[in-house]
């Protein structure tokens, strides 16, 4: 069994858990509509590139242990917004990451950026769920769902005024995330199954995928010289984790990648 399919099925039981504890019709009193709509896909468009989405990320299974010593969340949050990012990503999972749901209202109180949920997505529940704890977008991974589960999890992000970020790192896997309209379009460099770096992949995709649709480039970037290239190459979003969250000063890291000259 791979990590990826244990952390898939470790996470379908956990939804199961939670489905019991507080029953979808109950969730979806609970969540409603955010009150400002979709947010990290305005800030995706509105800030200057490059843009960053800032990863408060403590340990991976691949990694291990990322951030060391006391872990604080919150502050991780607020030292990214003082370095420029124009949003987080937060990751919940507890049992892989070290994560923790409720740091997602945390995160955005300090920071004062839009949140996104990065966990497992694997069922439609999740959407309300993540909702209710104070996300402003979600994660869908394209190797982790059936192409109907997603196109269902980005419907009802949408109606609940949530991005959705739909994750790729296949071409097969791009024609499903154009289907779910409005989604915003992550590569991740990332093969989730062997866990392997290809810097290259996000050149390889780009010609096709529409130049309306806001792109992300995922996983693997610690350089100004990598964003550079990719500014260049057509992307101007970014999803940064451990190269930052390694970091004794997040936000001077963050400043530095960001500072590429005329880009």
């Amino acid at each position: 069994m791979t990590v990826l399919q244990e952390i898939v099925d470790t996470k379908r039981e956990e939804v199961e858990r939670a489905r019991r504890r507080l029953p979808l019709e109950v969730l979806r009193d609970l969540s409603g509509p955010t009150a400002s709509p979709f947010r990290l896909s305005r800030a995706l468009l509105d800030t200057p590139i490059p843009r960053v989405i800032a990863e408060v990320k403590r340990a991976s299974p691949s990694a291990g242990i990322i951030r060391t010593g006391h872990w604080d969340p919150e502050a991780l949050a607020a030292s990214y917004a003082d370095g420029g990012a124009c949003a987080l990503s937060v990751l919940t999972d507890i049992q892989f990451f070290w994560g923790d749901p409720s740091s997602l209202e945390g995160c955005a109180k300090a920071s004062g950026l839009p949140v996104l949920r990065k966990d497992f997505i694997v069922d439609p529940y999740q959407i309300d769920e993540s909702r209710w704890l104070g996300a402003d977008a979600v994660l869908l991974i394209a190797r982790v769902l059936a192409p109907e589960t997603l196109l269902e999890c980005a419907a009802r992000a949408r109606s609940l005024g949530m991005d959705a970020l739909v994750e790729i790192h296949h071409d097969r896997e791009l024609a499903v995330a154009l289907a779910a309209e409005h989604a915003i379009i992550g590569v991740n460099h990332r093969d989730l199954d062997t866990l392997e770096i290809d810097l290259g992949l996000s050149a390889r995709l780009r010609d096709r995928i529409p130049t309306q649709r806001i792109t992300v480039a995922e996983s693997g970037v610690s350089s100004r010289e990598q964003v550079a290239r990719l500014v260049d190459g057509g992307y101007g979003n970014f999803l940064i984790g451990e190269h930052l969250a390694r970091h004794d000063d997040p936000a001077s890291a963050l400043r530095s990648l960001r500072a590429v000259g005329s880009h």
